[in-house]
């Protein structure tokens, strides 16, 4: 397979016929080929639990451009003309290059359902790409994103886009994920063209809206009620722009603990007091930051199963992405006091940020 420029596709399990296939640009140092500067390549835990389920869209922009393997580092440097991408060792200038190659490449690319790029890399880093101040030894002065990953959010400006580096948090991650195969599972449902389609992918995603966004959720039930009588194709585009606004930062504490709630609201008359205190408990805990959501979550399905509560066990909220890829390892690293995510906007392209 020759990642620059096409796709990768993997066998699939019968049993994982479900899941929709995320389509994933990647860095394809990160596990794909030996295209580092350094002629090596990096292995990736996630990457690899990902290719029986994504198909991914591997690319070395570097490599593309005509640089060698190995070869020597490029860097970013603020120079009178502006931000430059540089080669230092042949004093070559490659910023023409790289973003005439980045818009050619994406403009062919289609639809994506997000990105796992390379941290750190004048190319591919979402955000952390250093910036040096000239040609010399200087230490660096700031951070941003790689030119590649620039031209990335600039094309896609509202799909998940994160690091491999990032991912290896537990609540990044999940959110990633998350969204990731509720985008792919959308883009099923419009590419099936019906409004039957549109509607049954609403109804099984309304609690999981409702943890990230009830006025979205709202929105989005006003935007397929359709009183305007408007044609599918801009029903879709509507409801299409709306959920990913829905899934651009994580679910807070409230609306997550509301949403289990209104859940649970639908099994509490089965239960017990004794059951109906533990399960609230449960709930504050996670409210005040001592548990992850996986606990209350956890109990509330299995009511749904023990009581066969159709509406509930049919909620994307219980398993938003494969369980094979669920993992209860956190590095504790990326933990954002602002989420970075995968839409805020680089200097340049326009300032945006999540609520504090």
């Amino acid at each position: 397979m020759n990642g620059r420029g096409s796709t990768e596709q993997c066998s699939e399990p019968a049993a994982r016929s479900e899941w929709p296939r995320p389509r994933l640009l990647i860095s394809e140092c990160l596990g794909f080929a030996d295209v580092r500067y350094d002629g090596g390549r990096i292995p990736n835990s996630l990457v690899e639990s990902l290719k029986p389920y994504v198909e991914f869209i591997p690319v070395c922009p570097e490599v593309t451009i005509g640089l060698g393997v190995p070869r020597p580092p490029i860097r970013l440097v603020e120079t009178g003309e502006g931000l430059r991408l540089i080669q230092p060792d042949t004093g070559q200038d490659l910023t023409e290059r790289m973003r005439r190659f980045s818009a050619l490449f994406l403009s062919r690319l289609g639809e994506v359902d997000g990105a796992i790029l390379k941290s750190r890399s004048p190319s591919c880093a979402p955000w952390d790409a250093r910036v040096y101040p000239g040609h010399g030894s200087a230490p660096s002065s700031g951070q941003r994103p790689g030119l590649f990953a620039e031209a990335v959010r600039r094309f896609f400006p509202d799909i998940p886009v994160e690091d491999e580096g990032r991912l290896t948090n537990r609540e990044i991650r999940e959110h990633f994920l998350t969204a990731v195969f509720a985008l792919a599972r959308l883009r099923q449902a419009i590419e099936e063209g019906s409004p039957h389609a549109l509607m049954a992918f609403h109804a099984r995603y309304k609690f999981l809206l409702m943890a990230y966004n009830q006025e979205a959720l709202r929105e989005l039930g006003r935007t397929l009620a359709n009183p305007d009588r408007l044609p599918m194709q801009e029903i879709s585009r509507r409801y299409l722009a709306g959920f990913r606004a829905a899934l651009l930062f994580p679910p807070r504490r409230p609306s997550m603990a509301n949403a289990l709630m209104h859940g649970f609201g639908y099994v509490s008359a089965h239960l017990t007091r004794p059951e109906r205190a533990y399960f609230l408990e449960l709930l504050a805990d996670y409210r005040e930051g001592r548990a992850h959501w996986d606990a209350p979550l956890r109990l509330l399905q299995s009511w749904a199963i023990r009581f066969e509560v159709p509406y509930l066990l049919q909620q994307a909220l219980f398993e938003p992405f494969p369980r094979a890829l669920i993992s209860p390892e956190d590095s504790g690293k990326g933990r954002p006091l602002r989420w970075k995510g995968a839409f805020r906007r680089s200097p340049g392209l326009g300032a945006s940020a999540p609520p504090g």
